[in-house]
C-alpha cells in the first residue's frame, strides 16, 4: 500500500486476475464475503465426504458387493464429489459478483444437484439390496 493510499484510506487495487474474475463493482462488506467463503467451504467439505465415501466403498466393501456394483457406487460417489466441488467454485464466484454489484443472489443449483445425486446413489444401493441373491 502506498503512502497516499494509507493517508486517503483507499483500499489497494486488486490484481489483474481478481479484477478479471470479479468483473467490477464495489467492494462488499467483508462479513458478506466471509459468509460466502464459509458456505463455499461447507460445500467443499461435503464433496470431500463424498470422495471419502467413494474410496471407502471400493476398499471396504469387497465381500459385500459384486465388483460391478462396487465400482459403479465408488465411481459415482467420486464423480459426484468432483461435480459438487466444481459447482461450489462457480457458485462462490457468482455470489461474490452479485455482492459486488448489489444484485440479487443467484439461486443455488447445488441443492437440487446434491438431492438428485444422493437419490441416485441411494436407489442403486436399495436396488442392489432388494434384488441380490441371498
Amino acid at each position: 500500500m502506498t503512502v497516499q493510499q494509507k493517508e486517503l484510506s483507499i483500499p489497494p487495487a486488486r490484481g489483474r486476475f481478481s479484477s478479471l474474475l470479479l468483473a467490477g463493482g464495489s467492494e462488499p462488506d467483508p462479513r458478506f464475503t466471509l459468509a460466502n467463503e464459509r458456505t463455499f467451504l461447507a460445500w467443499i467439505r461435503t464433496a470431500l465426504a463424498l470422495l471419502a465415501g467413494g474410496i471407502a466403498v471400493e476398499v471396504f466393501t469387497y465381500e459385500l458387493f459384486v465388483p460391478e456394483v462396487r465400482k459403479l457406487l465408488s465411481v459415482s460417489l467420486m464423480a459426484f464429489a468432483m461435480l459438487l466441488s466444481t459447482a461450489a467454485s462457480i457458485r462462490w464466484l457468482n455470489v461474490e459478483r452479485a455482492l459486488r454489484h448489489r444484485a440479487p443472489l443467484p439461486l443455488p443449483a447445488l441443492v437440487p444437484l446434491l438431492s438428485i445425486g444422493g437419490t441416485l446413489v441411494t436407489l442403486i444401493l436399495a436396488g442392489f439390496f432388494l434384488f441380490r441373491q441371498a
